[in-house]
């Protein structure tokens, strides 16, 4: 059976790295350090990913956990910077996936995405409309690894799972997709990604991405 459509993650996949100019922003204006930014940073994105928290009270429960006193101004710019430091792309992954609708193939975006990033997103980037099917999990209430989550883009995309090609940069994620069937890749660079499409069979049924 031939694939049909190619669902990329958003962060680290089609975003490419964050801003570092802007992540380092971030943490000076916390009062942290690296280090002690970095387990705070993580520790309720995922609940704020599944839209348990929004921007705002992710930013408000950093305060409390960290036990540092913000001011509404102070937490809302925490919120504009972490949003920004994600506003990036990967203009090669962007290019890929244009030639890929070219080729007929169906293309979406199923992202762990908490509100305030995805609004910095869609106010910035008007490309992000050329994707078939978006799936940001905060606006259904679950978040990869759930199998859930996978169905629903399959369900959106009208594809089997052995039709839908998938792509994200965390292990976990690419097993639940591996689990129900979905061909799903770990990814890193382009040029790996272009080796492992080759090494799996795919190259006739993709517009692989250009050798850079």
């Amino acid at each position: 059976m031939s694939l049909r459509a190619v669902v990329f993650d958003y962060g680290m996949v089609l975003s490419g790295p964050v801003n570092t100019g802007v992540r380092n922003s971030l943490i000076r204006a916390t009062g942290l350090s690296e280090k002690e930014f970095e387990p705070l940073y993580w520790a309720d994105r995922h609940a704020y990913d599944e839209g348990k928290l929004n921007g705002i009270t992710f930013w408000q429960k950093f305060a409390k956990d960290n036990r540092q006193t913000y001011s509404e101004n102070q937490i809302e710019e925490l919120d504009r910077l972490d949003a920004q430091m994600w506003t990036t792309y990967d203009p090669a992954m962007l290019a890929w996936q244009q030639q890929l609708k070219a080729a007929g193939i169906r293309t979406a975006i199923l992202s762990n995405m908490g509100d305030s990033v995805l609004a910095s997103i869609e106010r910035e980037f008007a490309w992000v409309a050329s994707f078939d099917v978006l799936v940001w999990s905060f606006q259904l209430g679950i978040a990869k690894p759930d199998p859930a989550i996978y169905r629903h883009v399959l369900k959106e995309l009208g594809t089997l799972p052995e039709e839908t090609l998938f792509l994200d940069d965390k292990p976990v994620n690419i097993d639940a997709a591996r689990a129900l069937g979905i061909v799903a890749i770990e990814f890193s660079t382009i040029a790996k990604l272009r080796k492992d499409l080759i090494a799996a069979g795919l190259e006739d049924a993709l517009a692989i991405p250009p050798a850079a």
